[in-house]
C-alpha cells in the first residue's frame, strides 16, 4: 500500500547550495517564521470574528447558552491548534533544510520528524478533545499517512467526560418538548457510554421498551463550526507555506461525516435503511427507531446489549470462535459496499458489539449509523469489477477502471493498496509482497513528488476515500481477532460477483435471465477456487517451512549428539585373559 515509508505527506525540504547549511538554516529559519508568524497569529481572532457573527446554529438555545465562555473557549482551542501546527512546521523546515531527497539520512530524519509530530498532534487531540479527537481518528484509519501519524493517533479513544445532567435533560425537554417523567418510566442519570459529541443513557418506557438515549451536548453546533473552520484554517496555511502539500480533501471529507454525524434525525433514517438492507441477515443486528422521541439532538432506539467486538477474553468466556466472528463481520461490510452500496463509514471497535444471542451462537450488533456513503450505482459496479480483476491480477482491466475512477496513471497502485500486491506481482493472493518486490515499489514511490500524490488523493472520488478508511479499519479488526488476510479477500471476491448481479433483472426474458445468472455463479466459483488453491499452496509452503525447520533441527541435534561425550570418550575395554596354551 502507500504507506508512510513511501508517502511524504507532512515534509518539505531542500537541497543545499554553495552556502553552508548550518547558516541557511538560521537564516531560512528566521525568513520561516516570519512568514508563518505574520499568517498564523491572528488566525484564532479572525476565526473567532468570523463565527461570532455566523448563522444562528440549528438548536434555539445554542447561542444563548454561556456564549461567552464558548467564544473564549473556542480561541484557546484554536490558539493552541494553530501552535502545534506552526511548530510541527518549523520542525520539518528546520530539520530537512540541506540534507538531500536522495539520502538515507533524508529517510531517517524524515521519520523522525513525523513522530516527533505525530506525538504533538496527539497531545493536541488529548488536550482539545471533541472533534479534534474525531478527526485525529479520521487520520488515523487513513492507510495513506505515514504510519508514525497511524499508529501514534490510533489509541485515540472517543471517550469523554458525561455531561452534567442537568443540562442534559435540559437538551432532552427542549427537544422532545415534554419532561422525562411524561415519557420514561425510569432514567438512568448516570451514562452508559459518554463520547465526543454525544452520551448514551439507558431509559425504560412507559411500555417497559427498554432504551438507549443517546442525546447531544448543548453548544456543540457552534463549536462544531469553530473547530473546523480553525481546521480549514490551518489546512489553507499548510497549503499556502507549502503549495504541493494539499489536505483540504481531507478536512472536506471530514467536515462532511460531522455535519452528518450531527443530525440525529439523519442517523435514524440511516439506521432504518441498513436495518432493511439486512433484514433477511440473522448475524445482523441493527437497533430499531423509536421515532416519537427522536428529534435532531435525542435518538432512542432498542437498548442492545454485548461487548466490543475485539473483546478476546468475552469471545473465548462465551465459546465464540473469533475466526468466525472476522468471517461475519467482513461479509456485512462487503455486502454494504458491493451490494447494498450504503456503507457505515466507522466500524470502530466500539460500534460493533458481539452478542451471545443468534442462529450461530452469536450476532453483530451495529452502532452508530452517524457516518454512512452513498455509493452511485455506476461506482458500485465499477468498484465490483475492479475487485474482480483485482483477484484474477487482470492489470489491463484495472488501467482501464482506473480512468473510469479518474485517477489515471495512478490505478497502478491499486493492488498495492487493497491487495497488498504490484500490479505486476508474481506472488500469490494473500500472500507477503517479496522484498525484491517490496524494495523496488518504495524506490518507485521515492520518486513521486508531493504534488503526484496530493493529486491522486484530490483524483479520488469521495465514495472511493470513503470505502479505503473503511477498509482500513476493517482491516486492523480482522488483524486483533487473528484472522488470516484470505476471509477478507474471500468475502470481497464473493460479494463482488454478487454485487455485479444484482441488477441482473434487467436481461430481457426468462431464459436470458438464467443463462446470466448462471454465468456469474460458475464466475464465483472459479474465483472462489482461485482462493481455495492459492490458500492450499500457502499453506503447503508453511507446511515446507515447518519440516525444513524441524529437519535442521534435528540434524543440528544428531550432531550434537555425535560430538557428546558418549561418543568422544574411549570405550573400556576389559583386557583379554591369556589362555594356558599360548
Amino acid at each position: 500500500m502507500l504507506n508512510s515509508e513511501t508517502c511524504h505527506f507532512w515534509v518539505a525540504g531542500r537541497k543545499a547550495d554553495s552556502t553552508p547549511v548550518l547558516e541557511m538554516r538560521k537564516h531560512g529559519a528566521f525568513r520561516f517564521c516570519v512568514k508563518t508568524s505574520a499568517y498564523v497569529i491572528p488566525a484564532a481572532g479572525v476565526a473567532s470574528l468570523i463565527y461570532r457573527w455566523s448563522d444562528t446554529p440549528s438548536h434555539p438555545s445554542t447561542r444563548s447558552l454561556d456564549f461567552p465562555f464558548n467564544f473564549l473557549n473556542g480561541v484557546f482551542r484554536s490558539s493552541r491548534a494553530f501552535f502545534t501546527i506552526a511548530s510541527c512546521v518549523v520542525d520539518y523546515k528546520r530539520s530537512l533544510y540541506g540534507v538531500s531527497a536522495s539520502s538515507d539520512e533524508y529517510q531517517r530524519v524524515l521519520s523522525e520528524i513525523h513522530q516527533r509530530s505525530a506525538t504533538k498532534i496527539l497531545k493536541l487531540c488529548d488536550d482539545n478533545r471533541g472533534f479534534y479527537v474525531k478527526a485525529g481518528q479520521f487520520v488515523a484509519a487513513m492507510r495513506q499517512v505515514p504510519k508514525e501519524y497511524s499508529s501514534t493517533l490510533s489509541v485515540l479513544q472517543d471517550q469523554a467526560v458525561p455531561c452534567n445532567f442537568d443540562a442534559i435533560r435540559d437538551v432532552i425537554i427542549q427537544s422532545l418538548g415534554k419532561d422525562l417523567s411524561e415519557i420514561f418510566f425510569s432514567f438512568d442519570e448516570q451514562p452508559v457510554a459518554a463520547a465526543s459529541i454525544a452520551q448514551v443513557h439507558h431509559a425504560v418506557l412507559k411500555d417497559l421498551q427498554e432504551v438507549a438515549v443517546k442525546v447531544q451536548y448543548p453548544g456543540l453546533q457552534y463549536l462544531m463550526k469553530f473547530d473546523l473552520a480553525t481546521m480549514g484554517f490551518l489546512s489553507k496555511s499548510v497549503a499556502w507555506l507549502y503549495p504541493d502539500y494539499r489536505f483540504h480533501w481531507m478536512v472536506s471529507e471530514f467536515s462532511k461525516n460531522i455535519a452528518f454525524e450531527l443530525d440525529f434525525i439523519q442517523e435514524a433514517k440511516n439506521s432504518e435503511r441498513a436495518a432493511n438492507n439486512f433484514k433477511n441477515n440473522s448475524m445482523v443486528e441493527i437497533p430499531c427507531i423509536y421515532w416519537d422521541y427522536t428529534s435532531s439532538q435525542v435518538l432512542t432506539m432498542q437498548f442492545c446489549t454485548g461487548q466490543k467486538v475485539d473483546d478476546l477474553e468475552f469471545l473465548k468466556q462465551t465459546g465464540i470462535n473469533p475466526l468466525e466472528v472476522a468471517k461475519v463481520l467482513v461479509e456485512a461490510f462487503a455486502e454494504m459496499i458491493f451490494v447494498h452500496g450504503f456503507l457505515h463509514g466507522d466500524p470502530h471497535p466500539g460500534n460493533i458489539l458481539v452478542s451471545p444471542r443468534g442462529p450461530n451462537g452469536f450476532s453483530l450488533v451495529i452502532l452508530d449509523h452517524g457516518i454512512y456513503k452513498s455509493l452511485a450505482e455506476e461506482f458500485r459496479q465499477n468498484y465490483c469489477k475492479l475487485w474482480e480483476a483485482l483477484i484474477l491480477m487482470d492489470s489491463q482491466a484495472i488501467l482501464q477502471l482506473g480512468e473510469a475512477f479518474g485517477v489515471g496513471k495512478f490505478s497502478k497502485y491499486f493492488p498495492v493498496i487493497f491487495t497488498g500486491r504490484t500490479i505486476d506481482s508474481k506472488s500469490t493472493l494473500g500472500s507477503q509482497m517479496p522484498r525484491e518486490e517490496r524494495e523496488h515499489l518504495k524506490e518507485e514511490l521515492k520518486s513521486l513528488k508531493m504534488e503526484d500524490i496530493s493529486s491522486f488523493m484530490e483524483s479520488l472520488p469521495p465514495q472511493f476515500l470513503a470505502i479505503m478508511r473503511t477498509d482500513g479499519l476493517l482491516r486492523s479488526l480482522v488483524s486483533k481477532l487473528g484472522a488470516p488476510q484470505r476471509i477478507r479477500l474471500l468475502a470481497y471476491a464473493k460479494y463482488s460477483i454478487r454485487g455485479a448481479s444484482k441488477d441482473a433483472s434487467f436481461v430481457s426474458g426468462p431464459a436470458v435471465f438464467l443463462v446470466y445468472k448462471f454465468k456469474t455463479t460458475l464466475k464465483y466459483i472459479y474465483l472462489r477456487l482461485l482462493l481455495e488453491i492459492i490458500e492450499l499452496a500457502a499453506y503447503m509452503g508453511n507446511i515446507r517451512h515447518t519440516l525444513a525447520v524441524r529437519l535442521r533441527r534435528f540434524i543440528s541435534s544428531l550432531g550434537g549428539l555425535v560430538h557428546s561425550p558418549l561418543f568422544t570418550t574411549p570405550l573400556m575395554v576389559a583386557p583379554q585373559k591369556k589362555c594356558r596354551g599360548c
